[in-house]
């Protein structure tokens, strides 16, 4: 009789989780996953809605975990969210174009009060960079990345830049910008790294020091999302597109460029939270076992939504006394945290855009395009 209940309840536990993979509402993206001694096990993972927005917030008694199917207590397994930040680093470039038409125009004490507010934003879960562009083939930094007094107090800087060249070189400032990011998440101190391109322009290529073609292809091939700001009626919709593959905002004139900017660092803060680091300490004590965790949210209207993910980890040589908060050592030696599998979904042409005016003190939110696929 125990044991016929014990099926029944192995059966009904699948099946609940079987209906939370399919189509509840939730995407869970496993990236890595890891165990430890004495039974620690910990997964990183990212939660969105099932239309690509990301979803912060959510507390440990959000997940329900299962071993082979089996759901794990939370009172024995102690399950706990960890600072995501022990594991994984993000960093965003943002690149402001300082041609002629900006650096010499009334717009530069906007731009420099929208990069302040961009900061204060982003600041808070990710080191910020902040590089200048005109016509000449260099970027000019402005704000080294983690750099004392931040991307805000750095960002003054910007008020008195003079371009070298007042051409706009846009095409050889994104590949430059991805390039640095490259440079510097190579000396993160996390061992999972994630990056971020933020444009900000208000005209087309002048320069032609790079083409379009290669440009696209730079931006069609990265790894890092890449968002596009657009001020005044030169940038076209459609252009600001391309570039802005991850999303986009848009000021029609000086006033607007403020909340653009907070449009796009509220999509990069959210899309931060989203990431998740759950530990906690595994029953099992020797072999290999299947993961699945489940998230479970409610609107306000107290509709549920769910999803589910699935990893492994071995649990020979486990023992008790674990402690849930151990910090998680991920091994990197396989595949790539940053590198986005061969049918990545971002090849969707799917896009979100922001069109700010200056009468619109918060902007409507807006879709955001389902993201990474990471190779756990």
């Amino acid at each position: 009789m125990v044991r016929r209940m014990s099926t029944l309840r192995t059966a009904l536990t699948a099946a609940l989780l079987s209906l939370a993979a399919c189509g509840g509402g939730l995407k869970l993206t496993a990236i890595r996953s890891t165990q430890a001694k004495p039974s620690n096990v910990a997964v990183y993972f990212k939660v969105e809605t099932s239309g690509g927005e990301p979803i912060g917030g959510l507390a440990a008694d959000s997940f329900k975990i299962y071993e082979d199917k089996e759901l794990v207590s939370q009172f024995e397994s102690k399950q706990t969210i960890l600072n995501p930040e022990v594991a994984a680093s993000h960093y965003t470039l943002l690149l402001v174009d300082m041609s002629g038409s900006i650096s010499g125009s009334n717009s530069v004490d906007a731009l420099v009060d929208a990069v302040g507010t961009f900061a204060d934003k982003v600041e808070g879960q990710q080191k910020v960079g902040v590089f200048a562009f005109d016509g000449g083939a260099e970027l000019h930094p402005i704000v080294a990345f983690g750099s004392a007094g931040g991307a805000k107090a750095g960002a003054k800087a910007l008020t008195g830049y003079k371009p070298a060249d007042p051409s706009t070189n846009l095409n050889g400032a994104i590949v430059k910008g991805l390039a640095e990011l490259d440079k510097a998440l190579a000396n993160a101190e996390h061992p999972m790294r994630f990056g971020t391109l933020v444009v900000f322009s208000d005209g087309t290529d002048r320069a032609r020091r790079v083409s379009k073609e290669d440009v696209m292809k730079a931006i069609g091939d990265t790894k890092y999302d890449v968002f596009a700001i657009g001020l005044g009626a030169e940038m076209q919709e459609a252009q600001l597109k391309e570039i802005g593959k991850d999303g986009t905002a848009r000021a029609d004139d000086k006033a607007a460029v403020v909340t653009a900017f907070d449009t796009i660092a509220t999509r990069i803060a959210a899309r931060t939270k989203s990431y998740y680091l759950l530990g906690y300490c595994s029953p099992a004590r020797a072999g290999k076992h299947e993961v699945s965790i489940t998230a479970t949210t409610k609107d306000d209207k107290g509709n549920e939504s769910s999803g589910s993910l699935t990893s492994d980890f071995d649990a020979t040589g486990f023992t008790p006394n674990c402690d849930p908060n151990q910090k998680p050592s991920f091994d990197l030696s396989k595949g790539d945290a940053l590198a986005p599998k061969k049918d990545d979904p971002k090849k969707d042409d799917t896009k979100a855009t922001v069109k700010v005016d200056a009468k619109a003190s918060t902007p409507a939110p807006t879709p955001t395009p389902q993201g990474e696929t990471f190779t756990p």
